[in-house]
């Protein structure tokens, strides 16, 4: 590749560099009025990292190339790299005296909205540290959104702006100008984040808990300022209204502003948001069924903990309210397969998503359809649109890249001396940004503090891969992508 390409990726780089650098004034501000000593090393971290970020950017200066898919894979993964060594340089700095794998560990988690921890004792955290693991997910998932919108689409490995839908125009842009459809994005995240802080405070939660909880609830994250996570608070209302913000941070943001901007009804026909609102509903539904009768709990709590826990898994969120380990194995059996599965394209869930599913469904009745008349013509539809031979394959492309992926992590786990459901759901919940494995290690009552340091880094190697569709990275590790 030429090197105006690597002097653009790099400018870029450094230019997201510098404004994550300006978001640790906002902890080092809070430990500074909670009379916190790790105030220091955020202003330090911030005017380091943002003097080299400044620095980088005049040396890269100049007229960026034309922007093609090899620059769009480079400027992807470099960025998400970046980001994720910027945002472990507090970790490692501050007082919680954390090694380098397990500052970039949370770090990665953070940025990825994986929502995996390292540490513990949350409950009596320096407040700026809760504050940067909140924003990391925060502005962690205005990139997510902004990947799956506007730059995974454009290189072809994922996003939904392979279809031209009659409910949402996402292969053209649903505004005229791509900066009114940024703003609308904004704005919006930031509303529901402003609502749901609210509404979290006015149920009990403390302003500065409120505020956590909600960036970590609208991207879908799952940090937590408590070691119990929302089970801490004990409260019935604040599992459903996280519940029914963690179930709208699933849905494609492309939907939510032609709904809310244009108010268009149609846009809730997207064939994803019905497929993802009935897997969510039919397995909420079964895990508060199994809890009232096989262990009977009462039906509001049942319910409750039942939809709080299946969304917060489908939707990658990672929250608590209880250790479902102790529920029977049906809910384990059943919290290992909502792993995988994911919420909407679009939005800030991970997982494999709905789109693929309904892809992939559709590709194999066509297959067998062929089988039986092999003369005839079967297309494969996403709702009412044509899906072609390219897009098929890419979805097959990511399934086999993650199961296989999937595979390698748990058994590279599995010489670690990690037993079977730690390796399994560990590698399973990395790669799908889901937050918990399952198991008395990482379960939902556990953490990930006790790992090895090359599991770590393992993990965090496959959280990226998880938020950057794989694909992404599988792409420029092969030698074609680096030959001019």
């Amino acid at each position: 590749m030429h090197a105006p390409i690597y002097q653009s990726a790099i400018n870029i780089a450094a230019k997201v560099g510098f404004y994550l650098s300006l978001a640790m004034l906002l902890p080092a501000l809070i430990d500074l009025i909670h009379g916190h000593p790790n105030w220091k090393i955020f202003a330090v971290t911030a005017f380091a990292t943002g003097g080299l970020s400044l620095t980088t950017m005049a040396a890269t200066q100049g007229g960026p190339p034309p922007f093609n898919r090899k620059m769009g894979f480079l400027v992807v993964n470099l960025l998400w790299i970046v980001v994720s060594l910027i945002g472990a340089m507090p970790f490692w700095l501050s007082s919680l005296k954390l090694d380098f794998a397990r500052a970039l560990f949370e770090s990665v988690s953070g940025i990825t909205t994986t929502g995996s921890t390292v540490i513990t004792g949350l409950d009596f955290a320096p407040p700026g540290i809760l504050l940067w693991r909140s924003l990391l997910h925060w502005l962690g998932g205005i990139g997510i959104v902004a990947l799956g919108l506007f730059v995974m689409p454009y290189l072809r490995v994922g996003g939904m702006s392979f279809f031209k839908m009659e409910s949402s125009d996402t292969t053209e842009k649903p505004f005229a100008r791509i900066v009114t459809f940024t703003r609308a994005f904004i704005l919006i995240y930031v509303a529901l984040t402003v609502a749901c802080t609210v509404i979290y405070s006015y149920l009990g939660m403390s302003r500065f808990d409120a505020f956590n909880h909600a960036m970590s609830t609208i991207a879908t994250g799952g940090f937590a300022t408590h070691d119990a996570s929302l089970g801490y608070y004990k409260s019935l209302p604040i599992l459903w209204v996280a519940t029914g913000f963690m179930t709208l941070s699933s849905l494609p943001f492309s939907v939510l502003i032609i709904f809310i901007v244009r108010g268009r009804l149609d846009t809730l026909k997207d064939p994803q948001i019905i497929v993802f609102l009935s897997y969510l509903t039919l397995l909420a539904l079964a895990a508060s069924l199994y809890q009232r009768v096989v262990n009977g709990v009462a039906a509001n709590e049942a319910l409750a903990h039942g939809f709080f826990t299946v969304t917060s898994i489908l939707s990658t969120t990672g929250f608590a309210s209880d250790d479902y380990m102790l529920w029977g194995e049906f809910i384990v059996a059943l919290a290992f397969a909502a792993t995988f599965i994911g919420g909407c394209s679009g939005s800030t869930a991970g997982g494999m998503k709905a789109y693929r599913f309904i892809i992939m469904f559709n590709s194999i009745r066509a297959g067998l359809f062929k089988l039986i008349y092999p003369n005839a013509i079967h297309t494969v539809r996403y709702g009412k649109t044509l899906v072609d031979i390219d897009v098929q394959r890419t979805v097959f492309m990511f399934f086999t890249a993650y199961m296989f992926i999937w595979a390698l992590g748990s058994l590279a786990m599995g010489a670690m001396g990690y037993d079977f459901l730690t390796a399994m759901s560990a590698i399973a919940t990395a790669l799908s940004n889901v937050g918990a494995g399952l198991g008395p290690i990482i379960g939902p009552a556990g953490n990930f503090s006790t790992l090895s340091d090359p599991a770590l880094y393992l993990l965090s190697v496959m959280m990226l891969l998880g938020r950057l569709e794989i694909l992404t990275v599988l792409v420029i590790l092969t030698p074609l992508f680096w030959k001019d």
